[in-house]
């Protein structure tokens, strides 16, 4: 059974391929350390680490949201602290097409000093907000309920400079990969951020969008990430 640190973790067939950023972001890793899901969890979403460990987040049945699994959650978070549990402390986020909001709670959980979401939807606005409700953070978070290249700009001229962005359209939506990374190329708000882009691992949605050129791409199922930076 699980221990009360959770249940007791293995090597998950995630890949990473491409080379390092020269900033020593990135340690060699070819398989990233995960946690099963509790048997018989179903699709019941959770907070991995961090704060707010194991708490649950909720979704919405048969809307047009489909949330970041669990897994591919923590594969993205373990990638990114690189064993360092204090890696993202104070840290500034984007995660556009918000949906549920489970990207940005995650890193909430784990120090970030604010989290901007940003969804056109009202109903995934709506959930955000019930799902950010028991954490008591209400000083670090900002929703927006807008079309993400209308808000990219208008985040940009307030100054806002996140270290993490977050993009994850419905993956019907393939037209919104290009239109977005191309705005953000655009935007002051790329000048430091890892972009980190959540695709179907049949589809690339390429890999330089102007300035903004892939370094990365961690493949784990179904489901990919592509990591881009500015190339200046």
């Amino acid at each position: 059974s699980p221990s009360r640190n959770g249940p007791r973790p293995h090597v998950s067939s995630v890949i990473l391929y491409g080379c390092g950023f020269s900033r020593g972001f990135w340690i060699s890793l070819a398989k990233v350390p995960l946690h099963e899901s509790p048997a018989g969890s179903g699709t019941t979403m959770r907070v991995i680490g961090g704060k707010f460990r194991s708490r649950p987040l909720r979704s919405l049945r048969g809307a047009d949201i489909r949330p970041t699994s669990d897994r591919l959650r923590e594969a993205l978070f373990n990638v990114l602290s690189a064993g360092n549990p204090s890696a993202l402390e104070g840290t500034v986020w984007l995660d556009l097409f918000a949906g549920t909001g489970a990207v940005g709670i995650e890193a909430l959980s784990r120090g970030a000093a604010m989290v901007y979401f940003v969804d056109s939807s009202k109903a995934a606005g709506e959930l955000i907000r019930k799902n950010l409700e028991p954490f008591e953070v209400n000083d670090r978070f900002e929703i927006t309920r807008k079309n993400v290249t209308s808000a990219i700009p208008e985040l940009g001229h307030r100054g806002v400079h996140p270290n993490f962005i977050f993009l994850d359209p419905p993956y019907a939506m393939q037209s919104a990969y290009r239109e977005t990374l191309i705005a953000l190329a655009r935007s002051s708000l790329s000048e430091i951020a890892l972009i980190i882009a959540e695709h179907e691992k049949k589809f690339d949605p390429g890999e330089n969008f102007e300035s903004v050129q892939r370094a990365r791409l961690l493949v784990q199922g179904d489901a990919a990430l592509s990591f881009y930076r500015q190339s200046t």
